[in-house]
């Protein structure tokens, strides 16, 4: 007996291509939904839009009075502008290195001619408290959580933070303008 090839006229090509399209259009949703899963994972790594918006701020010293304090905000951190009192500045200055944790001279924490102004950032640098002024032994920033005590200067002066309060980066842009960042 002689085997028989059946043909169907035309449906075998049809039944290619419509394979082919299902084939090209399952492979194109698999390509959009990887695309869409992996998005995320790479958005993720951009920088935050609110840390962008204050890698630099800029600050007008003047609506700062003696003997008070503004809180402003740079890159998500407190940080604290003191008009200092003579005084204030004075018993910075007086003070010996030799009763300081993290010995550094006042001078060397503000901006020559301007020593009356002091801005560090308002983070104890134990564990990232945010410390209140005034109710220290040493007449500056007391950190309730943990007993920290910091002089006129934001210098540790006791408890267990290892640091003075850090000075970020600025300058003076005029005489009561600066630029932190």
């Amino acid at each position: 007996m002689a085997e028989q090839v059946v043909t169907h006229d035309g449906e075998g090509g049809d039944d290619a291509t419509r394979r082919d399209f299902i084939h090209i259009a399952a492979g194109a949703a698999a390509a959009g939904a990887g695309v869409m899963a992996a998005w995320p994972l790479i958005n993720q790594m951009n920088p935050a839009a609110d840390t962008l918006a204050l890698s630099t701020v800029e600050f007008d010293m003047s609506k700062v009075q003696e003997g008070q304090q503004v809180v402003i905000q740079w890159q998500g951190k407190p940080v604290f502008v003191r008009y200092r009192t003579e005084r204030e500045v004075q018993e910075a200055a007086d003070t010996p290195l030799s009763d300081l944790k993290d010995p550094q001279t006042d001078a060397e924490r503000v901006k020559e001619g301007h020593q009356q102004y002091l801005v560090v950032v308002g983070s104890c640098t134990h564990l990232g408290c945010v410390p209140t002024f005034g109710t220290g032994d040493f007449g500056g920033w007391f950190c309730p959580c943990h007993g920290s005590h910091y002089d006129t200067s934001g210098r540790i002066r006791k408890g267990p933070a290892p640091l003075n309060l850090a000075v970020p980066e600025y300058e003076y842009l005029s005489d009561t303008s600066i630029r932190i960042g």
